[in-house]
């Protein structure tokens, strides 16, 4: 199991974490998402590495930004 952290920057209520969470879950081999709203913080746990450009885009198709640390 991988773990991966990225930041998502524009949520701002319960219905944008769930936007993000049901894209990122849509990526094949993710296990689990957990999001910290107040942080932005997403954990991902998936069954090997996940490309970042795919993370990014299922992030944009929610309508909001991963940003860099």
């Amino acid at each position: 199991m991988v773990k991966t952290s990225i930041k998502v920057a524009g949520m701002t209520c319960q219905h944008c974490v769930n936007s993000v969470t049901e894209e990122v879950s849509g990526l094949s081999g993710v296990i689990s998402v957990n999001i910290d709203l107040a942080s932005g913080n997403v954990e991902i746990e998936s069954e090997s590495d996940l490309a970042r450009a795919d993370l990014e885009s299922a992030v944009q198709e929610a309508g909001y930004e991963v940003v860099s640390e």
